[in-house]
C-alpha cells in the first residue's frame, strides 16, 4: 500500500499514554524467562535492602567532598539564586555540616532551575535548567552512588551520557555492524526526550531498586523543580531538563526499558 504523499510519518510512543510503567518483566526484556525474571527480581530486592540508608552514604563528608571538586572543576554559570561556585564554596566550608544535617532530615529545599534556551542547528531550541550550585554538588553527589548501582546493568549497546564511553566509540561500533553485513540502517529520534520524561514511570523504576525513602522524597523534590525564567517560575509535571548532573543518569534510567526491548527482539543498536 503506497503512503499518500507529504503524509506524516508515524510517531512510535515509547511510553505507554498513562505515563505509567509497563509490565515489569516486559519493561525490562526479560519476557517469559523464568530464570531471568527471578534473578532480575532477587537482584532488585537485595539492591533495594542494601539501600536502606543510601542517603546517608551519598551525603558522606569523602563523597560530598569529592563532588564540591568535580562541580568546582566543571565550573558552570549560577543558578537563581545568582551565587558563582566560589561564593557557594565559601559557604559550605562554615555550614557543610548543616547542608548534611538538613538533607538527611529532608529539611533541605530544592531551588528552581534557571532556564536557559540554547538554539539548535536544525532549527527551534533546546531547553537547559541551570540548578544553583549547592544543588549541583547534591545532584552530583547521588549521581556518584547511583551510577554505581545503575551503570554496570545498563545495556552494552548504550553509550551516552555513559562513564568511560563515549560518541567515538559508538561510531566505531556501529561500522562493526556495517562490516558484519548489515546494511540498513534505521535512525531513530526520541523527540524532545529529556523535556517529556514521565515522572511517574521514573519513581516507580526507581522505587523498585531503592530502600531509602528519603532519598526517593529528594529525587522527586529535583524532578518537580520548576524551571524560573524572567522571574516566572513554572512548576515542572514531566521531564529532566538538561543542565544538571542527574538528569543524564535519571534519563537513561527510563531508556534502560527501550534498550532492553531492542535487545529482546534481536535489534543491533
Amino acid at each position: 500500500m503506497m503512503k499518500r504523499k507529504n503524509a506524516k510519518p508515524d510517531q512510535l510512543e515509547l511510553f505507554d499514554k498513562t505515563g505509567k510503567a509497563l509490565d515489569l518483566y516486559c519493561a525490562n526484556g526479560i519476557g517469559d524467562n523464568t530464570d531471568q525474571v527471578v534473578e532480575f527480581l532477587s537482584r532488585l530486592k537485595d539492591q533495594k535492602h542494601s539501600t536502606d540508608k543510601l542517603l546517608n552514604q551519598i551525603m558522606s563528608y569523602e563523597n560530598t567532598s569529592k563532588s564540591v571538586k568535580e562541580v568546582k572543576k566543571n565550573k558552570g554559570s549560577s543558578g537563581v539564586d545568582q551565587l558563582t561556585i566560589d561564593q557557594t564554596l565559601s559557604w559550605i566550608q562554615g555550614n557543610h555540616k548543616l547542608l548534611i544535617e538538613l538533607v538527611l532530615t529532608s529539611k533541605y529545599k530544592v531551588n528552581a532551575v534557571r532556564q536557559v534556551e540554547i538554539p539548535k542547528p536544525d532549527g527551534g531550541v533546546r531547553i537547559l535548567g541551570i540548578p544553583t550550585v549547592l544543588d549541583r554538588i547534591i545532584q552530583q553527589s547521588i549521581h556518584r552512588k547511583l551510577t554505581v548501582l545503575y551503570d554496570p546493568h545498563f545495556s552494552d549497546s548504550s553509550y551516552g551520557f555513559r562513564p568511560n564511553r563515549s560518541a567515538h566509540e559508538a561510531v566505531k561500533q556501529a561500522s562493526a555492524y556495517v562490516k558484519q553485513g548489515n546494511n540498513w540502517v534505521v535512525d531513530i529520534d526520541l523527540e524532545k526526550y529529556f523535556d517529556t520524561i514521565p515522572h511517574d514511570r521514573l519513581m516507580q523504576r526507581l522505587s523498585k531498586g531503592i530502600g531509602d525513602n528519603r532519598l526517593l522524597k529528594l529525587l522527586q523534590q529535583y524532578l518537580k523543580a520548576g524551571l524560573m525564567k524572567g522571574g516566572l517560575e513554572t512548576q515542572g509535571l514531566k521531564g529532566s531538563p538538561q543542565g544538571g548532573p542527574l538528569s543524564p543518569l535519571l534519563s537513561n534510567i527510563v531508556l534502560d526499558e527501550l534498550d532492553k526491548e531492542l535487545e529482546r527482539r534481536g535489534h543491533k543498536f
